[in-house]
């Protein structure tokens, strides 16, 4: 009680955005540290950033500093990107690391809405609400980030998200009420202060309390499984736009003339959505020959080609989804999990320095238990025991199968 009682008093701060008195564990300095270390894993974990187009994503920045620079906090280093997922959702990390996807823009009309989308995930970074989330114990994770990654052929929906990083777990976790309509009230006088119409927060709440009751799936996955939509929200909003004005910038020409490029490769993402669920069931051939459109149509997509080399893996097909995952590391070659998918197909054909090579590349970015023990696995091989036996015990970490296995292999070397 005398430790909590200590806390209490000498962890004390002013919130910058609300003014109030918070509990504060986290210095600045740390928070800082924090969201820059966790910035470009947690990216990844999430689709990796959408490249197609870098037109679009330097609008999306322009938009995000205009509110960023009229927020409570605007010497925060902020930074915008776009993420390559269908799935509907925002994100931000401690220090001003924002995020959206593009399947929530391409739900958008124009540019006033998108200013909503990043005014209110600029509140969560500059009210510091993942750092408060963290302090309540929710979500710090012990051991090596990423170490509760599993990989599954079954699950062709990506990797699971077990012990990950920690960014990536305060992306995926869903704020409280108070931090929502916190969010909300803030953004909407950001959105105001940099001449937006307020009215397009409002219409965002309406649409996703609709879907929200209409169970729309994608949305479940995203924006509703973080920033949870109610009729209180929608009221809330209405009210502040009230008493604000309603009226303002909507750039809705704009927006459309941004969004060109990405609206145009729709069909692509559209086919390789059709393609994964079709992999799901079990139908590799249609999924082949969907995933084979989304490349025609696309065919500088990284995505794709993993997705296709993976199918190709399940069909025993070793070679070819080679030659798929080589073109997605080439077109992609920071993405952890495309090096993943390669390491691990070139160790089935026992090309070890290739799959050494990439393993280690892909743990540099997000470590995963899966590539610990492959590249115990290796190790082992090329008898290098103590290698084996670290890289094993670092596999033992994470729980399940993958565990399970590097505990066997632990135990038949040091046994």
């Amino acid at each position: 009680m005398l430790l909590v009682l200590a806390l209490a008093v000498t962890g004390c701060s002013v919130n910058p955005v609300t003014g109030e008195s918070q509990l504060s564990l986290i210095d600045e300095n740390q928070e800082l540290a924090m969201g820059a270390e966790q910035y470009t894993p947690t990216q990844q974990t999430q689709g990796g950033q959408f490249y197609l187009d870098p037109e679009l994503t330097l609008y999306v920045r322009e938009v995000g500093q205009k509110l960023a620079q009229v927020s409570d906090r605007p010497d925060l280093p902020y930074e915008f990107a776009i993420l390559n997922s269908s799935v509907p959702n925002a994100w931000a990390l401690p220090g001003g690391k924002i995020a959206i996807n593009r399947g929530l823009l391409t739900e958008l009309d124009d540019e006033a809405q998108l200013a909503s989308v990043i005014g209110h995930e600029i509140v969560h970074a500059a009210a510091r609400h993942s750092v408060q989330r963290m302090q309540q114990g929710m979500l710090i994770s012990a051991g090596v980030a990423g170490l509760g990654f599993a990989l599954s052929d079954n699950e062709w929906a990506g990797l699971l998200m077990g012990g990950a990083a920690v960014g990536a777990q305060l992306a995926l976790a869903q704020y409280s009420q108070s931090d929502e309509l916190e969010s909300d009230y803030y953004g909407i006088l950001y959105m105001k202060k940099a001449g937006y119409d307020p009215t397009a927060a409002v219409e965002l709440q309406q649409l996703f309390l609709e879907l929200s009751e209409g169970k729309e799936s994608d949305f479940i996955q995203g924006m509703f499984a973080t920033h949870p939509p109610s009729a209180k929200r929608v009221q809330k909003n209405r009210e502040l736009v009230n008493k604000v004005g309603a009226g303002g910038y909507r750039g809705e020409d704009v927006f459309e003339r941004k969004l060109a490029t990405l609206r145009k490769l729709q069909p692509a993402y559209d086919a390789h959505e059709k393609a994964m669920k079709l992999a799901s069931d079990g139908d590799m051939k249609a999924a082949l020959e969907n995933i084979t459109e989304a490349i025609r149509l696309a065919p500088d997509e990284a995505l794709f080609y993993s997705l296709r080399g993976r199918i190709y893996q399940e069909q025993k097909k070793l070679e070819q989804a080679s030659a798929d995952f080589e073109k997605a590391v080439s077109l992609y070659p920071e993405m952890f999990v495309y090096r993943l998918y390669n390491g691990l197909n070139a160790l089935a054909l026992n090309n070890l320095d290739k799959a050494r090579a990439n393993l280690e590349r892909a743990n540099q970015v997000v470590p995963t238990s899966i590539a610990f023990l492959r590249l115990g696995d290796i190790a082992a091989k090329e008898n290098r025991r103590d290698e084996a036996i670290a890289y094993y015990s670092k596999a033992v970490e994470a729980g399940g199968d993958v565990a399970k296995e590097a505990r066997q292999k632990l135990e038949a070397l040091t046994g």
